[in-house]
């Protein structure tokens, strides 16, 4: 009998599938979180009589055959390219993408990496820079004198002076996309990095070849849909019980089996 280790494979991908949707649940208020779903393949499967099989000399063929899965694995837990609701929160350096793109963000290490986590702040050295202090690759230095910051939806950056009524452009912010967002590798801390799944990042002017805006004052909240997430717990609980149920019946099974006289 199969089916117990058929329905362990069922009882492991099901505990992934938790997994995953705990997960979700946990960033429910993580800015710019985009949720993870987990996707599942058969296993290969035992061929005791091939489709088509010639079961006579006249040719006769088999049109079904008998072909006995093995169980299901986990094949790829992707990210869901859903864009959380933009809040507003009246905050100069708060930026928000309404669209496709990410952040480049310049590491210690001299690495970049990318987010759509634009809860920016002013380094001691007049830089933008994230939570944690990592900044922007646009390399923008707000001057210590300026009163106001003004960025607009395709991303230059202005900054006004006491006294003086026009702006001073000091930069712009650009955006970058990959042709595969799902092949990023997350780092964690909002942040992630290209991999050769995701291709190589392609900066681009907001507003331009299916870039975002920028939206100064706001910040994307999580994608994270949690009736949707519930839904998907008690379904993924119920396949986890159902596929104990099955290791229930095979155990009785072969337990008659051993009593047989």
């Amino acid at each position: 009998m199969k089916s117990l280790q058929i329905a362990a494979t069922g009882m492991a991908a099901q505990q992934m599938r938790v997994d995953v949707i705990s997960n979700n649940i946990a960033n429910m208020s993580t800015a710019a979180y985009r949720p993870r779903s987990a996707e599942f393949s058969d296993l290969v499967y035992q061929q005791y009589l091939t489709p088509g099989t010639s079961t006579s000399q006249v040719g006769t063929l088999v049109p079904a055959g008998i072909q006995i899965g093995t169980g299901v694995r986990p094949s790829t837990v992707s990210m869901e390219l859903t864009q959380g609701a933009l809040n507003p929160t009246d905050a100069e350096l708060d930026l928000a993408i309404d669209g496709s793109g990410y952040f480049e963000i310049t590491l210690p290490s001299g690495e970049s990496a990318y987010t759509r986590d634009g809860k920016f702040n002013r380094g001691q050295d007049g830089q933008i820079v994230t939570m944690d202090g990592f900044p922007l690759t646009d390399g923008i230095i707000i001057p210590d004198d300026a009163q106001k910051i003004s960025i607009s939806r395709d991303g230059e950056v202005v900054a006004y002076f006491e006294g003086v009524t026009e702006g001073q452009a000091i930069g712009n912010i650009q955006l970058v996309r990959f042709v595969n967002e799902k092949g990023l590798e997350a780092m964690g801390d909002n942040l992630f990095r290209e991999t050769q799944a995701s291709g190589t990042p392609n900066q681009q002017v907001p507003g331009t070849e299916g870039a975002g805006f920028i939206r100064q004052g706001f910040l994307e909240g999580s994608g994270v849909d949690v009736v949707k997430e519930i839904s998907e717990l008690i379904e993924a609980q119920r396949g986890y019980e159902l596929n104990s149920k099955v290791i229930t019946a095979s155990d009785e099974m072969l337990a008659a089996t051993t009593r047989v006289k």
